[in-house]
């Protein structure tokens, strides 16, 4: 059998095996090879370590387009000199991600700006990465669409849904008021969840202020006991990062605004060509 049937038929069977990616990059190994001369077990590896990556490459992509996430964020992008507040070493803990093999929770506790969604979302790409299946939703969303699949008699499905991420993130908690029906579906997703997976909720109201969060108080109170049970919680007390830029580009724009010399006169240079008589 000649090479050129060999190397064609190679191929077909790495097509037929699904393992594309060393179809792929088997003309240039084999190139490489003949100058190289590697040894069986080298050249297999090396083939199948191209088969691995992509397919690592793959299911990252698949658990990035599962979790939606917003566009990505990092936790060395985020200013911890200007929320001193913080406690980095708890950064620094939640970082190792061993809150999620644990199956805690983590709070995020803090007026608008402070950074709140952004250490949830970064988190959450940092888990993805790690290979955790992973999912962000809004408060608001998450009842919204359990509410919907009640109505519409997908409640078990859906629940399952909620259940089946190891990481949930649930962003905005507090920024409308939660009726009851609405804060007993959020109970649910919680309750469900209770030590079989991790959920970061970030919320711009201190856990003593959640009674004006929920109509039902008792509701609060059973949301709050199983979100604390196994959790950490960070307090962040520092200026909003928009409204400090906000105010730094004003400053930068005073001098433009308030260039204009004493008097309200503009130098002779600027006004226009204009002939006296």
């Amino acid at each position: 059998m000649s090479t050129d049937t060999l190397y064609q038929q190679l191929r077909s069977h790495l097509h037929y095996l699904k393992l594309t990616a060393v179809a792929d990059a088997l003309a240039p190994a084999l190139e490489t090879a003949e100058r190289d001369r590697p040894g069986y077990t080298e050249f297999l590896a090396g083939l199948l370590k191209t088969e691995v990556d992509a397919t690592e490459q793959r299911r990252l992509q698949g658990r990035l387009r599962f979790s939606k996430l917003p566009a990505r964020k990092t936790l060395a992008q985020f200013d911890r000199d200007a929320q001193p507040s913080l406690d980095a070493r708890m950064i620094d803990e939640l970082a190792t991600l061993r809150f999620i093999e644990e199956r805690a929770n983590v709070l995020l506790i803090g007026p608008p700006g402070v950074g709140k969604t952004h250490l949830a979302v970064a988190l959450g790409h940092q888990a993805v990465e790690a290979g955790y299946r992973v999912f962000y939703t809004t408060a608001a969303d998450l009842v919204a669409r359990t509410s919907r699949a009640a109505i519409e008699g997908r409640w078990q499905t859906t629940m399952r849904f909620w259940n089946g991420p190891q990481l949930l993130l649930i962003d905005e908690l507090g920024y409308l008021p939660m009726p009851g029906q609405d804060a007993s579906l959020l109970f649910q997703v919680i309750s469900r969840r209770y030590e079989h997976g991790s959920i970061v909720l970030t919320t711009n109201r201190g856990i003593a202020d959640w009674g004006q969060i929920f109509e039902d108080t008792t509701v609060a109170a059973a949301i709050l006991d199983r979100l604390l049970h196994h959790a950490t919680v960070l307090s962040i007390t520092g200026d909003s990062y928009r409204m400090r830029r906000h105010r730094d580009a004003i400053a930068a724009l005073r001098p433009a605004l308030t260039g204009r010399p004493q008097g309200g006169e503009f130098p002779s240079s600027q006004l226009g060509n204009s002939r006296h008589p």
